[in-house]
């Protein structure tokens, strides 16, 4: 697959038949709807295109998370839901037989997966469990922390559900899973396994659980959602709601790159131009053009920044990076697309 944005002349959700959706700063912000969320699925919806909610969240199951999107006016059943808690236990299930014991460090949803996964469920390091669950639940605290070093110390095998640094809430980022396994991590000097993203693992799961044959990944992280996407060989969407910004995804490398970017969710709904490079060596795209001259970014913008701006960009940026020469930083403006 291509290094650089795709085309297409019809609306994404009329190309690809599953949306593999992330929920944190995609659907929602904490316990906040993203503006035009809802509008965006549901039409996707509506159109044929079907949707599994893909999260790096283990702490809750997969009822619940249905449930919450459908206070938000996205019904969700649970069977649309796939959690990094699911995809730990079957990544626990490559090396364990059921009946092996696993010390979860983590919230209900990551206990009912492993438990249901055919896993012996311990909770102390005394208990000689052959393996660590770990994923993010906002009651953790030292001890259970502590517990989970003392295992890994003794050679139990260190499963993280995900290693997503922060967390967006209502209120900004907080610190996420991956904070927590560090502090194991520096405890123990272990380097632990992930089944969360950025492993294509649950795209994976849940593309086979669907039956899709076209899917496409819609996230707002470059570091897990569009490198899981990579990762895997799926088509990837950036929406410009979350994370990583429409700075972050025109200096992406090229395991972070999407493959197409939009403002929100709506962007299902529309076609996705491709920038084209014109004979004075500017990359075009709808009312905008960029190009890059030693090094530094140049934007030829009419009226206000739009998506369109972004890809022009992004294809911009990432040729000349490829072609080894990449784009100084300090060149690359924030564009104000999208909200953060």
């Amino acid at each position: 697959m291509s290094a650089g944005l795709l085309g297409s002349d019809v609306a994404l959700a009329d190309r690809y038949d599953l949306a593999l959706v992330d929920l944190d700063g995609v659907a929602y912000r904490g316990h906040e709807p993203i503006e035009h969320a809802s509008q965006g699925l549901t039409t996707a919806r509506a159109r044929g295109m079907r949707l599994v909610f893909v999260t790096n969240n283990a702490s809750r199951e997969p009822g619940s998370v249905a449930e919450q999107l459908t206070g938000l006016d996205i019904p969700t059943s649970a069977d649309e839901v796939m959690t990094a808690a699911q995809a730990a236990a079957a990544l626990l299930r490559t090396r364990l037989e059921p009946g092996a014991r696993v010390l979860v460090v983590g919230g209900a949803g990551l206990v009912t997966a492993v438990h249901d996964a055919g896993f012996v469920l311990v909770e102390s390091a005394d208990d000689e469990p052959d393996a660590v669950a770990q994923g993010f639940a906002p009651e953790l605290g030292w001890a259970q922390l502590a517990e989970a070093a003392y295992a890994v110390q003794r050679g139990a095998w260190h499963v993280a559900s995900n290693l997503d640094l922060s967390l967006p809430t209502a209120r900004g980022f907080a610190p996420g899973n991956g904070s927590l396994v560090g502090a194991v991590r520096a405890a123990t000097g272990v380097e632990p396994d992930s089944a969360g993203k950025p492993s294509p693992t649950m795209y994976r799961l849940a593309i086979e659980r669907a039956g899709s044959e076209a899917p496409l990944v819609v996230g707002d992280r470059l570091d897990t959602d569009l490198a899981g996407a990579r990762a895997g060989g799926y088509p990837g969407l950036h929406v410009l709601t979350g994370v990583s910004t429409a700075r972050d995804a025109i200096l992406a490398e090229p395991h972070l790159r999407p493959h197409y970017v939009g403002a929100d969710l709506r962007s299902l709904l529309e076609p996705h131009p491709v920038p084209v490079r014109t004979e004075a060596g500017w990359w075009s795209c709808g009312d905008s053009a960029a190009r890059v001259d030693d090094g530094a970014l140049r934007l030829d913008v009419r009226g206000t920044a739009t998506v369109d701006t972004v890809r022009a960009a992004a294809a911009a940026a990432w040729a000349s990076a490829d072609a080894g020469l990449p784009v100084d930083p300090s060149t690359v403006p924030e564009l104000p697309v999208g909200t953060h």
